[in-house]
């Protein structure tokens, strides 16, 4: 297939960005024809708020040049991954007024919560889940805490939905797992067009030993990902156990204070792929804590891939991704002595953690392989250039 992937990266590095690479290199191992277009969140420093609220809602420019590279490379299909803020809806249009498909990947909520977390003052929130304007995103300034720029997501969202973007321009969607599609669909997105692909990694360095007897814990250290939750739940962990985290963000000064007074904390702060990799395959477990619907962290998949169980919180899609006494455990989300309770009996039971690495590789092979995933990945082009190409009845 001729495929073009488009993506807006974000200022700070995320998962997202990950995802856009690995499957612009799948693609291409795959043998397809696959071209790129990105944008980055840098040049919003270099634009004034007047031209950055037009450019969410519609940014002509970017839908031109989008239309412009279908043409040259004679794409089948584009693949969107992320459009916000300065690709913005438009970029489907450039896609299909030059004759391709269109496909979005769903990484998060934005579609459906100018926050695209569903997450307010530390729990979760779905006051915007359903509504054409999603008014109280605004009203509780739920995009970076900027009433302003909440004010111009929420228009944008509630704008194309009245225009039906999100279900005429978009011939497939991708959800990560089941319980995000159930939201979508909840949301307003045609059922018949999400369809289910996990993430997956390139770069399968097989199980590790989980004989280093630590915890560990990878991902961004910002509201959601539960440190808040996990910190207070490590200190009433007994015995010299350590609990290892490798990440940073706005929350690390809790990090740093909770390391200073607990000399079994190690913060690793941001670190090379070759070293969190092989912190997940000694680790004895990994933690999420999250307190947000995650959608499927690449840490879930990488870590199946070592054979390392997780404990995660029992919320959205983690309570799907994650099968209790067989691949990990499950805890009330935002419960930290329930969180204790579980990491000291992980810590307490290395047969049992022994038992459970067996089938998180094994889960690993049959459902998040590069192969199955570009499989998955292909079908969904396919059907997606059919419906674009379908009688308008049919689409």
């Amino acid at each position: 297939m001729r495929v073009l992937v488009c993506h807006n990266y974000y200022q700070r590095p995320g998962g997202e960005d990950g995802v856009f690479a690995d499957e612009v290199g799948l693609l291409r191992a795959g043998g397809h024809a696959v071209e790129t277009f990105a944008v980055h969140n840098d040049a919003v420093a270099g634009l004034g708020k007047l031209s950055l609220a037009a450019k969410t809602l519609w940014n002509r420019a970017a839908a031109a040049e989008v239309a412009a590279l279908v043409r040259r490379h004679r794409a089948e299909v584009v693949h969107f991954h992320n459009t916000f803020p300065l690709i913005s809806p438009a970029g489907y249009y450039g896609a299909r007024r030059a004759g391709a498909a269109v496909v979005q990947t769903l990484h998060n909520y934005r579609l459906l919560c100018p926050g695209s977390l569903f997450l307010r003052d530390g729990r979760v929130c779905e006051d915007c889940l359903g509504k054409t304007v999603p008014w109280p995103g605004a009203v509780h300034k739920c995009y970076r805490g900027d009433r302003g720029a909440s004010v111009v997501t929420a228009a944008m969202l509630g704008a194309h939905r009245l225009a039906r973007t999100y279900r005429r321009a978009v011939d497939a969607y991708v959800a990560l797992t089941e319980f995000a599609r159930e939201k979508f669909v909840a949301g307003g997105l045609p059922a018949d067009k999400v369809v289910v692909k996990p993430n997956f990694i390139l770069d399968d360095r097989g199980p590790g030993t989980g004989g280093g007897g630590y915890a560990l814990y990878v991902g961004r250290l910002d509201e959601g990902k539960g440190i808040e939750v996990l910190l207070p739940a490590w200190a009433k962990v007994e015995g010299d156990f350590q609990l290892h985290i490798y990440g940073d963000g706005l929350q690390a000064d809790l990090v740093r204070a909770a390391a200073a007074k607990d000399a079994r904390i190690r913060w690793m702060g941001r670190r090379p792929m070759d070293d969190v990799y092989a912190a997940m395959g000694e680790a004895a477990f990994m933690v999420l804590s999250s307190v947000w619907y995650e959608g499927l962290p690449k840490t879930v998949v990488e870590a199946y891939s070592r054979g390392t169980p997780i404990i995660a919180s029992a919320l959205g899609a983690l309570a799907e991704l994650i099968e209790p006494g067989r691949t990990g455990l499950h805890f009330r989300p935002g419960d930290a002595d329930e969180l204790a309770a579980r990491m000291g009996w992980a810590l307490r039971n290395p047969a049992a953690l022994s038992d459970m690495r067996g089938e998180c590789r094994r889960t690993y092979e049959r459902r998040y392989t590069s192969g199955e995933n570009l499989k998955q990945l292909t079908e969904i082009y396919r059907r997606a250039i059919e419906r674009r190409h379908a009688p308008e009845s049919r689409r």
